[in-house]
């Protein structure tokens, strides 16, 4: 049979069929795309800075950097016996703020009104509602109460989904953030509720709180770690996947040799090859989880090790560099000025400075990791904390330039 004579009469036949109908339609205009949702832009803001570090919700508001957020996440609730509760009660709810550390300028006024952190946190959604707040609970030394949440995760969902509509600061939080170190494996204790245990967590407090609050969850960037918990699974009800690309080496390994606490990619001389951003975003994509469902994690300080006369990574050293808070830690605000960088290595800055030695995100490689983040199509990126930027959110700007330009 022969097939160009029997399509060209069809042809012919519908032209005149077009033709006695009167003019043909004009053709559909195929629909545009739906353009790709705008970059996550998330900072966390902890409980305990208010304290000796003096960080106050007024500074998110002053330095500009709820101006560049999307996303603010308090940290941090607690997990007893199953359940969501406060953490600080006294910084996040108690604490009368004084006009001067006030977001507007107005004191509270005892024994009225929504006061401590969560009434700052309203004030300063008030002044920027495009500005979305989670509450996290968990962290690296509240993360033991999972174990029971994990037996029964509606009774969790209620209980955290209760404390967010508790009267007192009901509309502030648009969301949880579980922040579990670490799933059916070991974090400060070890746990083994399962791999499946964290999806169960997230899907239930998804059917919760319902399908427009945001469901968030801090994830490990080690390999063994990933490889102990259902990531794809946890990613389906999930807003997105915060992952901790930071701390692959610090001063725990002393004495060296110096390595970048946050590499993006791996360098010559590597303690391990795995430890690095990039491989960690694709050990999570590679076992499911969506791209766009990854958050790529920031330091916004450093990691140091003192008696080190190498300056490039790799060296041996004493013990750990003193830091304000913490030893082997600095604020990056602190370390600009005081060991200010001398080289790059794996997409992050490195110091040599009267002996120590320190690693550090600065402006510039963040925006090379925000690049690395769009090009790779992640969701967006996140910082811990944001106490440790300057006061004029030099490194929230990068975060936000790099990945909006």
């Amino acid at each position: 049979m022969r097939v160009v004579p029997v399509l060209a009469a069809v042809a012919a036949l519908l032209a005149g069929c077009s033709a006695a109908a009167g003019p043909a339609p004009a053709p559909a205009v195929p629909s545009a795309a739906a353009p790709a949702p705008a970059p996550s832009v998330v900072a966390y803001f902890t409980d305990w800075g208010v304290y000796a570090r003096n960080f106050q919700v007024r500074d998110v508001d002053r330095s500009g950097a709820a101006d560049r957020l999307t996303h603010l996440v308090y940290a941090f609730g607690k997990v007893s016996g199953g359940a969501c509760t406060t953490g600080d009660a006294w910084a996040d709810f108690q604490k009368p703020i004084g006009a001067a550390a006030a977001v507007d300028g107005v004191a509270d006024t005892r024994g009225t009104g929504l006061r401590g952190n969560f009434g700052q946190l309203r004030k300063l959604k008030e002044r920027h509602p495009r500005l979305r707040i989670l509450w996290s609970f968990g962290g690296w030394t509240g993360s033991k109460g999972f174990a029971d949440a994990a037996r029964d995760p509606a009774a969790f969902a209620r209980s955290c989904a209760a404390l967010l509509r508790d009267p007192r600061w009901a509309g502030l939080f648009d969301g949880i953030d579980v922040d579990w170190e670490y799933p059916n494996t070991c974090g400060l204790t070890c746990d083994s509720s399962g791999p499946s245990a964290l999806a169960g967590l997230l899907a239930a407090l998804r059917a919760e709180l319902g399908p427009d609050a945001l469901v968030t969850a801090a994830v490990p960037a080690d390999p063994g770690k990933l490889a102990a918990t259902d990531y794809a699974a946890a990613a389906r009800p999930a807003t997105w996947l915060s992952a901790m690309t930071y701390d692959f080496f610090g001063t725990g390994d002393t004495p060296g040799p110096t390595a970048p606490h946050s590499p993006l990619t791996a360098y010559p001389g590597i303690p391990r090859e795995t430890a690095t951003t990039d491989a960690a975003v694709r050990e999570l994509a590679g076992r499911g989880v969506p791209k766009e469902k990854i958050l790529l994690g920031l330091g916004f300080y450093g990691r140091g090790w003192a008696g080190v006369t190498s300056a490039e990574p790799g060296g041996p050293a004493a013990g750990p560099a003193p830091g304000s808070y913490e030893k082997g830690m600095e604020d990056y605000d602190v370390l600009r000025e005081s060991c200010p960088p001398t080289g790059i290595v794996g997409g992050t800055a490195y110091a040599l400075c009267r002996g120590q030695w320190w690693s550090y995100d600065t402006p510039g490689t963040i925006k090379t990791k925000m690049a690395y983040a769009r090009s790779t199509g992640l969701g967006g990126a996140f910082a811990w904390e944001l106490s440790g930027d300057t006061p004029d959110a030099q490194l929230v700007s990068a975060m936000a330039d790099g990945l909006t330009r």
